[in-house]
């Protein structure tokens, strides 16, 4: 294996394919033990590729025998092809072709699969009971031999046979064209996909499933059939997505002037899966968890997370399938895109402002983190050993902003014609990076020449804003400086196009008009504007401001940077309490949090007691009290934002900002301030949480689940009291919600709960709730996730018995998530034990699942390649686990590329 995880792909590397495939038939024999696959396909040379004479032929292929192979109908014998571990070559095509390659040719060759022993979850394999595909990235590779890249797009064709009673459903892209029975109890069903599509768009699912149907009118008023297939036991809970889909349908319609193609669009729900789902061409196949959603099964986060992936799959059908990537380094092309479009569409289901917190919270934790460590890439990598490696939060999250970042420099309108003109440009084709900014630069006259370098640098910039007011002059300065720290192959970053967003705030709140030193006076000027920061240095001089004003800076998160500005304590309250931007208001609430947290950590260091900043209990008591007025009278505030607005900053965004981190110090300094803040204001938490209580059915409106999440953000400060009366009040919600996520709150309090009165609750609580829903695999896949991120001692001890639970299965990734991964990412106290047991538990699991499916065992070591931001003991540990795991001579290329890069980075 050493040579092939030695391999790395290069961006500058890249060739167009010297063969084409027209089209593609496949013939599917489906079987318990062997399944075997017969491809037809019609190929010929490139015409595009000027002086094109070649004659061999290279095929990606892995994990099959090989039967028989022909050319124009004349079979090859052994010695006309040369099968390697991951490809089959023929080395004169037109020794067996009938005319010249450039007329075209047809290939037919008969493969044999195990789907049932794929543990890797590509290609075709068994979810128990039913055959499913994944195939990208290059999962099509193991079901024939084929040109298995994104530029290399054809018609399908698919026949499959199976056995009826067993496999009464086979599904695969585009539209049944015709079905039947045959003798022995089998039958068969032949789709056809008219769109030319990569084979990694394929897709085929054959099982014993139920669905529920709906139908779509388009714009153009074409009646689309709408179908989701799910094992019998899960018809009820299905109407969520359905809903979702119909939306989604519409909103792209109405935004982008998207309308959906086919004539029927299929969701297949698959609890085996490495993924959340996937687009392919007419035939989702979705993880069961971003699929079903019911009150008593499902969380409101759950519902919400739903909604997204379907939303999300379904925006593909344009920016992925319709229009997709020439080769894998454009992966955010389609990725970054539709990341961006799902979250538009989730913001206007909800609330804008919330939408946009959830996602840089995620963004400013967990990609920058990503973007400060071994595996940092630029959104448009270089290069790569494993594709499936690639598929970061870079790709989709800092690949969505980069999207965001152009629309902004370009306004909405521009940003429309831009996209219209891109689908127009390319539809039917594969396409780059580049070729997206070319058409938004092309409909907007825009120039995003240096733009681009978002493209291809990695790392995360960094805004250092100082400002000058001049009271004689009555002007205001804002000197930007921009910076960014050297990554992997990256040690010097050209300036970047950076979008800055800003207003500037009067004593009173109000948004000043906005001219810049040089332009003229004007009665209308704009009270908000976007900077362009193209260099290093740069200043913004502002004219005709009458007093020192508060700068509102980075609105919405205009950019993905770290913004340094020298704001007071009561700035920063300032902006919390006064901005209309709603997103600047959380982002003021959670810095001013952050000051405190490390103020009361640097005590904690120094051996002092903690003293908490009275300006920020005071802050979060004006705050509740506006809420309890707000919730006995008009109801206008919004619950979602003030739930947001009383959370303290997690314990991985603490950790991000330090430089060494302190894990057991940020845990103890914001477990002292959330204390000390339940303690402060309980009454006001107690009168907030009994206005919340609500007696209406369940639903999954965006209002509805406002009110529980700020519900549940009450009662969790309340336990924290430790007052009896508060924990039997959430048990007293466990054993008595009407839907999972009041009962999911509870559970989770109780287990965290350190109260020792918590103790027989907790253990009565966890025991109800596995033996109420040991038969729901997803409400199973919470309570091992529950109990891996309690914060309490022993909680490692607790994942190793549960790892030996009936209800665990390594090999389900969904299962694997849910235990080792949530611990290890989750639970920083005790993962990072000084012990080194949590280094150790990890490193055994993926030196496992590394045999069984590499694409996880690599994601699972992400909290082991970040050693570097911690102490010595520490790294000495970390670096030993993977060290560890670097030995095994098994290793994947996937595990390889991760640890390689990981220990490199010393």
């Amino acid at each position: 294996m050493r040579d092939a995880q030695a391999r790395t792909i290069f961006l500058k590397d890249y060739q167009a394919p010297a063969f084409l495939i027209e089209k593609t038939e496949l013939h599917f024999d489906l079987d318990e033990t062997r399944t075997r696959v017969t491809s037809r396909l019609v190929l010929r040379r490139n015409p595009d590729l000027a002086g094109n004479v070649e004659d061999t032929l290279q095929l990606d292929g892995q994990d099959m025998v090989l039967e028989s192979l022909r050319i124009d109908g004349n079979e090859l014998s052994s010695n006309d092809y040369v099968v390697a571990d991951e490809s089959l070559t023929i080395n004169s095509v037109s020794a067996f072709a009938s005319q010249s390659p450039d007329a075209g040719f047809v290939l037919e060759c008969v493969t044999v699969i195990k789907p049932q022993e794929n543990t890797s979850l590509e290609g075709l394999y068994k979810s128990r009971t039913m055959f499913c595909t994944q195939c990208e990235a290059e999962g099509f590779r193991k079901i024939t031999y084929y040109l298995d890249r994104p530029d290399v797009m054809s018609v399908f064709t698919t026949t499959i046979v199976a056995d009826k009673d067993k496999y009464p459903v086979l599904l695969s892209n585009g539209n049944d064209i015709a079905h039947g029975d045959l003798d022995g109890g089998r039958h068969w069903v032949t789709w056809e996909d008219p769109f030319r599509k990569p084979c990694y768009l394929f897709a085929l699912v054959a099982g014993d499933l139920k669905h529920i149907e709906d139908t779509f009118t388009t714009c153009s008023q074409r009646d689309i059939t709408l179908r989701i297939f799910v094992e019998e036991k899960d018809l009820d809970k299905c109407d969520h997505a359905m809903d979702s889909l119909k939306h989604a349908m519409r909103w792209d319609e109405e935004v982008y002037g998207r309308e959906y193609d086919l004539d029927i669009f299929m969701i297949v729900a698959v609890d085996d899966f490495n993924m959340g789902a996937m687009e392919n061409k007419g035939l989702n196949i979705f993880n069961t968890s971003c699929v079903l959603a019911n009150p008593a099964t499902t969380t409101d986060l759950a519902f919400q997370r739903v909604e997204a992936v379907v939303a999300h799959e379904y925006f593909h059908n344009w920016s992925g399938n319709r229009v997709t990537c020439r080769d894998w380094f454009q992966l955010s092309l389609k990725e970054g895109f539709t990341v961006f479009r799902d979250a538009e569409f989730s913001a206007d289901m909800g609330s804008r402002s919330v939408k946009r917190v959830e996602n840089v919270s995620f963004l400013r934790t967990a990609q920058f983190a990503e973007d400060a460590g071994p595996m940092a890439h630029p959104v448009r990598p270089d290069s790569y050993m494993e594709i499936s490696n690639f598929y970061t939060l870079t790709i989709y999250e800092k690949g969505a902003e980069v999207v965001r970042m152009i629309r902004e420099l370009l306004g909405p309108e521009k940003f429309r014609a831009g996209s219209d003109l891109y689908f127009d440009r390319h539809d039917g084709q594969a396409v780059t990076t580049e070729d997206f900014v070319l058409a938004m630069e092309a409909a907007s006259g825009v120039d995003l020449g240096q733009f681009r370098r978002w493209y291809t640098q990695a790392g995360t910039p960094q805004l250092k804003i100082s400002d000058n007011y001049d009271a004689s002059a009555q002007t205001y300065e804002l000197l930007v400086r921009q910076s960014c720290p050297p990554t992997p192959e990256q040690s010097h970053k050209d300036a970047f196009h950076i979008p800055l967003r800003m207003s500037l705030l009067n004593a009173d709140g109000d948004e000043l008009p906005l001219v810049l030193s040089g332009e003229p006076a004007a009665s209308d000027a704009p009270t908000e504007r976007v900077l362009d920061v193209t260099s290093d240095v740069q200043s913004f001089v502002f004219k005709g401001v009458k007093s020192r004003p508060v700068p509102s800076l980075l609105r919405g998160f205009s950019a993905p940077v770290k913004l340094q500005f020298d704001y007071s304590r009561d700035d920063l309250l300032f902006i919390m309490t006064r901005d209309s931007d709603g997103f600047n208001r959380w982002s003021a609430a959670q810095d001013l949090a952050v000051a405190v947290i490390q103020e009361i950590l640097q005590q904690h260091q120094r051996g002092q007691s903690p003293g908490i900043d009275k300006r920020l209990l005071d802050a979060v008591g004006d705050i509740l009290r506006s809420a309890v007025a707000d919730a006995r009278g008009s109801g206008e505030l919004d619950q979602a934002m003030l739930a947001q607005l009383l959370s303290l900053p997690s314990e991985a965004y603490l950790s991000e900002l330090s430089n060494e981190i302190d894990v057991d110090g940020i845990h103890w300094a914001r477990e002292t301030l959330a204390d000390a803040l339940a303690v402060e204001h309980a009454e006001n938490f107690a009168d907030l949480y009994k206005l919340c209580q609500s007696d209406a059915p369940y639903s999954a409106d965006a209002a509805s689940i406002a009110r529980r999440t700020l519900k549940n953000c009450c009662l969790a400060y309340l336990v924290r009291t430790q007052e009896p009366r508060w924990l039997e009040i959430c048990y007293r919600q466990f054993n008595e919600a009407g839907n999972m996520t009041d009962a999911d709150a509870a559970l989770r309090l109780l287990v965290n709960s350190p109260a020792e009165a918590a103790q027989p609750l907790r253990t009565q609580a966890l025991n109800d709730f596995y033996e109420r829903w040991q038969h729901e695999s997803l409400v199973v896949n919470q309570w091992f996730s529950v109990q891996a991120i309690a914060s309490r001692p022993g909680t490692l001890a607790q994942v190793k018995l549960l790892m030996n639970h009936k209800a665990f299965d390594i090999r389900n990734p969904n299962k694997a998530r849910a235990l080792i991964s949530a611990f290890c990412n989750m639970n920083a106290v005790n993962f990072h034990a000084l012990s080194g047991e949590g280094y150790t538990f990890l490193a055994d699991q993926v030196i496992t699942l590394n045999r069984l499916n590499p694409q996880i065992a690599a994601r699972l070591l992400t909290p082991l390649t970040r050693w570097q931001k911690y102490n010595q003991q520490r790294q000495h540990l970390m670096k030993a686990e993977l060290e560890r795991i670097q030995a095994d001579p098994e290793l994947s290329r996937d595990v390889y590329e991760v640890v390689s890069k990981s220990l490199k980075a010393n």
